[in-house]
């Protein structure tokens, strides 16, 4: 069976010992907003790696990536494509719009390859979170889960007795140092694979240097 958010939320509902289904601390859509939550911090370490093909317009350098959808990074422009090594051209990105910065615009309609990358997804259905890292995504859940509910709680009467907000304080504030500590971990998994895609005898992206003063 394939992963979904459900597999992970009973992951997280056995993480904080919530698996009553008829006294549930925490409804399907609390723990699914935690989820999210956890599945979007854990894309800005390792996002999802994505190709796709734009075409351009004649006379223009300009590229829209419109049709993108939970944008990470852009990490390169291949152009123009078929060639090997691979050339990759520098570019500048606002508001929707790449910008090749090229001396002369394409003179017609060309592909150019766009490396990205992307929030991953974790829905009713599927799932591209590796499974090595998916008890990463179900402890940063029940971190939140739990700091979200300790929060809530706080000078109310719980049928726990009158700490019980606080150990679900010190279990969240636990869970999420282990979750940081797993971020960080994969993150620098991230770092040592070559992911600056420039060939040798392509320009590089231009800099902006800062001159500062004595």
């Amino acid at each position: 069976m394939p992963t979904t958010i459900a597999t992970i939320r009973g992951r997280v509902r056995q993480d904080l010992h919530d698996e009553d289904s008829s006294a549930y601390r925490w409804t399907d859509a609390v723990l699914d907003r935690h989820i999210s939550r956890a599945v979007t911090e854990y894309s800005q370490y390792t996002p999802l790696e994505q190709k796709s093909v734009l075409t351009t317009t004649m006379g223009s350098r300009d590229l829209s990536i419109a049709s993108f959808t939970s944008v990470v990074t852009i990490d390169a422009l291949e152009w123009p494509t078929g060639q090997f090594p691979p050339r990759y051209v520098p570019f500048s990105q606002w508001q929707g719009i790449l910008t090749m910065d090229i001396q002369n615009a394409p003179s017609g309609v060309e592909d150019v390859n766009v490396y990205w990358t992307k929030v991953h997804t974790l829905d009713a259905s599927s799932s591209t979170i590796p499974a090595a890292h998916e008890d990463v995504i179900a402890l940063g859940a029940a971190a939140y889960a739990a700091l979200d509910w300790t929060s809530f709680a706080t000078n109310r009467i719980n049928t726990g007795g009158e700490d019980v907000w606080g150990r679900y304080k010190a279990f969240g504030e636990s869970r999420l140092r282990d979750f940081n500590r797993a971020m960080g971990r994969i993150g620098h998994q991230g770092l040592v694979r070559m992911r600056r895609l420039y060939s040798t005898d392509a320009p590089a992206p231009r800099r902006q240097d800062r001159a500062y003063g004595p």
